[in-house]
């Protein structure tokens, strides 16, 4: 017989997850995470076949409506599935929330959204990579997508931009300068980072507030792996207007190949109509910065498919992937 079990500790969840053959889902994550409850489906021979958290206080706002967030999903099969996601649901409306969101890992500033085209390029690193059928158990249990986002692939690095000059003399104007991020006080620069990018981004379907020290903390671990000259925050009169934060594809070397791409995580600008056509100066400063350094590719990552950045992503390089996020409504 199959039966939920509540995980209370973090002591329940590392002996739930001895027994499985699905992701596990790390006791110190969920700690950090701060997830309201954790649930473990449990088939008859002691087998977790599916998991997820549940936030319900703490959640981001979305219109008229009290959200609750569904994250660390895994299932081993559709029927786990319907079953996971169902007990989901309901225990989220029986603590009164009216929609259900997911697969989101407590907010967007950590792991969310479903690979729902995959292309033929191999996941890169930092990207969300699920399962196929994934999406199709979220569909078949009532979800419809609430945002959509792609990656798009930059293969000519040498492609000159017109447009860009004239941004760049009209930024000198306004004392914009950009510089790399400073290697020796990273997190001094993570800091200013910060400030951008919760103006830039508050506008962003679900974006809640978080604290400087969490911010960091989801950067930090990223230290040893980048190039500080792929890293670059544009600052007028030393007041922070906006930042890239692009990374080498560490997936290919791990595939035994060698590198040659770099990945744009991250782009964001102060909303200002002066700052107009900063993040275009920047993605062409990451652009040459990695062409210098011996790339030969670009990603900018898991942009959401809306006009602007469509347009942006169109100028120099094709989709590669699209993701969904998935929400269910429970009153009419």
């Amino acid at each position: 017989m199959q039966q939920f079990v509540l995980t209370e500790t973090p002591q329940q969840l590392t002996s739930i997850s001895a027994v499985t053959s699905l992701p596990a889902v790390d006791p110190d994550v969920l700690v950090r995470h701060k997830a309201d409850s954790h649930w473990a489906l449990i088939d008859h021979e002691g087998s977790t076949i599916g998991h997820c958290s549940l936030w319900w206080h703490n959640t981001p706002p979305y219109r008229n409506h009290r959200i609750g967030v569904i994250g660390h999903y895994a299932v081993s099969d559709r029927s786990a599935a319907r079953q996971v996601l169902q007990h989901a649901c309901e225990e989220l409306a029986a603590n009164g929330c009216t929609m259900a969101v997911g697969p989101m890992d407590g907010n967007t500033w950590r792991q969310y959204r479903l690979v729902t085209e995959f292309g033929a390029e191999p996941p890169f690193f930092l990207e969300p990579n699920s399962p196929e059928d994934w999406p199709g158990h979220f569909v078949e249990n009532g979800f419809k997508p609430l945002a959509e986002y792609f990656s798009a692939l930059n293969t000519d690095l040498r492609c000159h931009d017109p447009l860009l000059s004239r941004v760049e003399n009209r930024m000198n104007g306004l004392n914009i300068r950009i510089r790399s991020l400073n290697p020796t006080h990273f997190d001094d620069d993570l800091r200013r980072i910060f400030s951008v990018a919760t103006v830039s981004f508050r506008n962003n379907p679900l974006y809640m507030t978080i604290d400087e020290e969490d911010f960091i903390g989801l950067y930090r671990p990223l230290q040893e792996v980048v190039r500080h000259e792929l890293v670059m925050i544009a600052e007028r009169h030393n007041v922070p207007v906006g930042f890239i934060f692009a990374v080498p594809d560490l997936l290919q070397a791990k595939r035994g190949e060698t590198i040659d791409t770099v990945i744009v995580k991250t782009l964001g600008v102060l909303p200002r109509r002066e700052y107009a056509g900063l993040g275009h100066l920047l993605l062409g400063r990451a652009r040459s910065a990695a062409r210098e350094l011996g790339y030969t590719r670009l990603i900018h990552a898991l942009m959401r498919d809306v006009g602007h950045l469509r347009r942006m992503s169109g100028r120099y390089g094709r989709p590669i992937r699209r993701y969904t996020l998935f929400a269910k409504e429970f009153r009419s």
